[in-house]
C-alpha cells in the first residue's frame, strides 16, 4: 500500500483526518508522482468526507474559531447596548 493509501485508510478507520495527515497528503500530492491507486483512495477520502464519514480536524478548528469570534462579537454588541442604555 502506498504512503497515500496508508493516510486514507487511517482516516477511514478513525473516522478523523488530522492536519497532520491533511498536511502530510498536501505535501505527498504537491511533490511526487503518485498513481491511479493513489489518486482513487485520494478520492474515497473526499467522499466519505462530503458524505460525513469522515472529519477534518481543520475544518473543526476553523468552525470553532468562527464560533468563538462570533460569541465575542456579541458580547461586545451586548456591551455597548448596554453602555448606551445609560447614556
Amino acid at each position: 500500500m502506498t504512503i497515500i493509501g496508508e493516510v486514507v485508510q487511517q482516516a477511514l478507520k478513525t473516522g478523523y483526518l488530522t492536519q497532520n495527515a491533511e498536511n502530510q497528503l498536501r505535501l505527498i500530492l504537491t511533490t511526487t508522482e503518485y498513481d491511479l491507486e493513489d489518486i482513487n483512495a485520494f478520492m474515497n477520502l473526499q467522499l466519505a468526507a462530503i458524505a460525513g464519514f469522515v472529519k477534518q480536524e481543520s475544518r473543526e478548528l476553523i468552525q470553532q474559531a468562527q464560533k468563538t469570534e462570533k460569541h465575542t462579537w456579541d458580547r461586545t454588541f451586548i456591551s455597548l447596548a448596554d453602555a448606551q442604555r445609560f447614556w
